[in-house]
């Protein structure tokens, strides 16, 4: 395909230069939901011991249950010894509990509860083998394409791996696909049976900071050390980001609240193009019309960090000129905007409307004409 380069007139106003964010965690993945940008990644394809985030899967498992009906909220489920015997963060379940779905959900995300995802994955699964084995292939179906599950709750298992951007990718599907849901991940405390009121308090230490934070998981083995699948929202935009590898609970803490302000901080979003208006008139070859209108079904938004729009790149992509027939609303090009310090944005350029194939006497014409060009440009040369 051939580029065409689009002048962006007046994208930002003069800012401070963008500081590109050295992170302190060993792996980490930052990204910006309405825009599809990448805002930072390190190691973010490294399988790691994903600790207690993993369990942001098990629930999506579970989300998915009960909206294809296999369970509902008040689903009471069994406790197995081999759940009661799990170690660690705990709901104190044991054999005589029948904890209903709702309690199992608020006991994993606020809690942590090893105990309550055994639980689940037993009761939808029959086995937590099963359930592993079942995590792991829908997880490809996902896109996931680092994970691997070999249990329920991210117990150390040197098997049991996530990258920081497949644990994002299910934090952007839990969002996205489960909105019903998602309220639990902003609960800051929860209590099953008046047990161990000191264990009561959610882990995630930016909930109550006032920044718009309203998830999702933290994570702690020795050796994946702290880590933590964060979202928050500001202003209408919304940065999920992932981190994993910090030496203690208080750098987990200072190291997400410093991602979240970076975000939100750095970048400036633009509106490049509306939805619907016509990016460039793109001729046609051999069509009742000579050209037609490219345009973006919902528009383009982009990030931009600040002070860079001196280094912003918008080039308008497709093979020129465009065959006929050209059916309203197919893709024949795309918008591709380069920023500095992060990827591309793609954007998929539509027909603004129908360009039949010309009849006879209208190939015949452009025929002649496109011979005409290709002579001209050979007495030029």
């Amino acid at each position: 395909m051939r580029a065409f380069f689009l002048k962006v007139v007046a994208l930002l106003a003069l800012a401070a230069p963008a500081q590109a964010f050295d992170t302190n965690a060993t792996s980490a993945w930052v990204y910006d939901v309405q825009t599809g940008t990448v805002l930072m990644e390190k190691d973010a394809d490294k399988p790691i011991p994903p600790a207690s985030m993993s369990k942001l899967m098990t629930l999506y498992m579970l989300f998915e249950a009960l909206d294809e009906g296999r369970v509902q909220m008040d689903t009471q489920l069994p406790v197995s010894s081999r759940a009661r015997a799990m170690g660690g963060s705990t709901m104190f379940l044991n054999e005589l509990d029948r904890p209903t779905v709702e309690q199992l959900i608020k006991g994993i995300i606020v809690l942590s509860g090893n105990d309550a995802c055994v639980v689940v994955a037993e009761g939808l699964a029959g086995t937590e083998d099963a359930f592993a084995r079942q995590m792991t292939e829908r997880g490809k179906q996902l896109g996931l394409e680092n994970s691997t599950f070999r249990n329920s709750n991210g117990w150390p298992n040197p098997e049991h791996r996530m990258s920081t951007h497949d644990l994002g990718t299910v934090a952007r599907l839990l969002i996205e696909k489960f909105p019903e849901y998602y309220e639990f991940f902003g609960m800051t405390e929860f209590q099953y049976e008046d047990r161990a009121p000191s264990n009561r308090y959610n882990r995630n230490p930016l909930l109550k900071l006032g920044i718009g934070a309203d998830g999702l998981k933290t994570g702690h083995t020795q050796e994946a050390g702290y880590g933590l699948v964060g979202s928050a929202v500001q202003d209408g935009r919304r940065v999920i980001f992932v981190i994993s590898g910090l030496d203690s609970d208080r750098a987990r803490a200072e190291e997400s609240e410093r991602i979240v302000n970076w975000a939100f901080r750095q970048f400036t979003m633009q509106n490049l193009v509306p939805a619907g208006e016509t990016v460039v008139d793109a001729p046609v070859w051999l069509g009742t019309d000579s050209h037609v209108g490219l345009t973006s079904e919902k528009g383009v938004n982009v990030l931009v960090p600040a002070g860079a729009q001196d280094q912003v790149k918008v080039e308008v992509v497709y093979d020129s000129p465009l065959p006929a027939p050209i059916a309203k609303g197919e893709q024949v090009g795309k918008l591709v905007v380069t920023i500095p310090g992060t990827r591309d944005t793609v954007t998929p350029l539509v027909a603004t409307e129908d360009v039949p194939e010309a009849g006879f006497l209208g190939r015949m014409k452009g025929a002649v004409m496109q011979l005409g060009q290709r002579a001209y440009s050979a007495v030029r040369s």
